[in-house]
């Protein structure tokens, strides 16, 4: 399979037809070999505009919303990034070509091992793989110019928006519905943290955000 001409393709007929036209946005996905961070079987179909589920918790965004999500965050090339639940570690080796240094925060030992692999196989000497808790994001290497949440939840932990840098936004997808997500942009400025919904969607949820359940009598 002609993988180089798939990516043009994808680019052309997901990204810039929804207005995701900015030249390094662009420029990172053409030249980020999205069948690197599948595995072998799935490859074929690594430039489809589905959601790819890669394991019971992980699944890899389409093109179209990661697309959208990493343009209303504004990553400037002096930016250092945290993506949480980092998954097949796409959308960190794209962003560790928009800034400056991006940090990968999974959970499970072997998510970790895999991220490192794939980020060697694809050189990318600014990106490192960590394990940790998701919830509690990473405050030792903070703050953090860039936090992207790599998934759909229902709450937003405060303990992610504390490691805000001045400036610093912070991209998540909230669930409304069962079928429907809103992009949130979050902003720090001083001790305030403001928010703006950026667009519709819905990506594959990151299990372990959701609201508590209610019970009434």
């Amino acid at each position: 399979m002609d993988f180089e001409k798939a990516r043009r393709i994808m680019v052309d007929s997901q990204v810039r037809v929804n207005d995701v036209t900015e030249p390094a946005i662009v420029a990172a996905f053409l030249y980020t070999p999205r069948e690197n961070f599948v595995p072998k079987a799935m490859q074929e179909i690594a430039y489809s505009e589905h959601e790819m589920e890669l394991s019971e918790s992980r699944a890899m965004w389409t093109p179209r919303d990661l697309g959208k999500i990493l343009k209303n965050l504004n990553i400037k090339r002096s930016d250092t990034a945290l993506v949480i639940g980092a998954g097949a570690g796409y959308s960190s080796a794209l962003i560790s070509k928009l800034g400056e240094a991006v940090i990968a925060l999974e959970d499970a030992d072997e998510n970790v091992d895999r991220l490192t692999e794939r980020f060697a196989a694809t050189t990318l000497d600014n990106a490192v793989a960590v394990k940790g808790d998701l919830a509690a994001g990473m405050p030792s290497q903070g703050p953090f110019d860039v936090i992207l949440i790599n998934g759909m939840v229902e709450t937003v932990p405060q303990a992610w928006l504390d490691q805000l840098s001045e400036g610093g936004r912070l991209g998540v997808v909230v669930r409304q519905t069962s079928k429907l997500g809103t992009a949130r942009i979050y902003t720090r400025a001083g001790e305030t943290v403001s928010s703006r919904d950026a667009f519709e969607c819905c990506p594959p949820v990151l299990p372990g955000f959701e609201k508590e359940t209610s019970f009434v009598f």
